[in-house]
């Protein structure tokens, strides 16, 4: 297992140094200067100047890699043009926002994919397993932003349960963060819902019509247990893979659905970094993006990896 991880992250190093490349040539592939596109038409000489200083744009190129890698090491991802403050900082104060959205929807992806799978599987050609399909069907048509308004539209202005947006802390007050968290997650979660029960639905078939499944039933196996203990355990390999492409999925539209909401998390500060070309922002959250879905990347391939050892096995031979 530790070879293996080991193995993993080493795999990890290319695609950071990839990334960050691409960060850092995100204000060459500006048209023109990129002092007058951020300091826009009505900058003079002195703010075009204090701009390119700030970037360190009046430095040779490779001089301006070589200072972009030290402070990267160092974890400094630069300043804030727009909030002035670092942008570690800023993304430090806004990820526990992001991320308890992005669990919050998680949990709701599981609990509506799963059991909407696993009873769809348990009653296949009967009218549940067409409704759960049909409700599979309109979760991975639904454009999500598309969906965040319509419930705005139905669950805040007509109907008045939840408010249309904003976000209180956890800490501060558990049910608030309840009722502001609950329609971005949804929203999230619909999506990602469907696509969940379509793949535990087929897999959960394809176990349930093999060799061993047909031979604990004539054991005469009670059918919860070979249900839970059987079936079930064998349907959830496939299904933590996907879970960790939901959860990437999750993290980058949160950029979207934040907005709309007007949750004050990393999509919400991306989004706005991107509106008032907040360069070292938008490179710092590029960065830091990246660095999350890489770790969450390795986490689900361990996982993975200790429900089924044979691929631990594989990758060490």
């Amino acid at each position: 297992m530790i070879g293996y991880t080991v193995s993993r992250l080493l795999q990890t190093i290319p695609i950071l140094i990839l990334v960050s490349l691409i960060a850092f040539g995100i204000i060459y592939l500006i048209p023109g200067d990129a002092a007058t596109v951020i300091g826009g038409p009505s900058a003079t000489a002195e703010d075009l100047a204090r701009i390119r200083a700030n970037l360190g744009l009046d430095q040779p190129l490779l001089a301006q890699i070589g200072h972009f890698y030290v402070n990267l090491l160092q974890g400094d991802l630069g300043r804030s043009l727009m909030l002035g403050i670092p942008v570690t900082d800023a993304v430090i104060a806004r990820s526990p926002i992001t991320i308890s959205i992005a669990l919050y929807s998680l949990v709701l992806t599981i609990v509506l994919g799963l059991s909407t799978g696993i009873v769809a599987a348990l009653n296949h050609n009967r009218w549940i397993d067409q409704a759960a399909t049909v409700f599979a069907l309109i979760g991975v048509s639904l454009p999500n932003f598309w969906l965040a308004l319509v419930m705005i539209v139905l669950f805040s202005v007509h109907l008045g349960w939840l408010p249309t947006g904003g976000y209180v802390p956890f800490t501060t007050d558990p049910i608030g963060w309840l009722r502001t968290a609950t329609l971005p997650a949804l929203s999230l979660a619909m999506l990602q819902a469907g696509l969940l029960t379509r793949i535990t639905r087929s897999t959960m078939l394809e176990v349930l019509r093999q060799d061993y499944i047909r031979t604990a039933r004539a054991k005469g196996v009670p059918e919860w247990v070979v249900i839970t203990r059987h079936a079930l355990a064998n349907t959830l390999m496939p299904v933590v893979t996907v879970l960790g492409l939901i959860l990437s999925v999750l993290l980058s539209g949160s950029i979207v659905i934040e907005t709309i909401f007007n949750v004050p998390g990393i999509g919400s500060l991306l989004g706005n970094a991107i509106s008032n070309r907040d360069y070292p922002m938008i490179q710092g959250g590029l960065l830091f993006v990246t660095a999350a879905l890489l770790l969450l990347n390795l986490v689900v391939d361990i996982l993975y990896t200790w429900l089924d050892p044979r691929i631990r096995v594989g990758g060490s031979a």
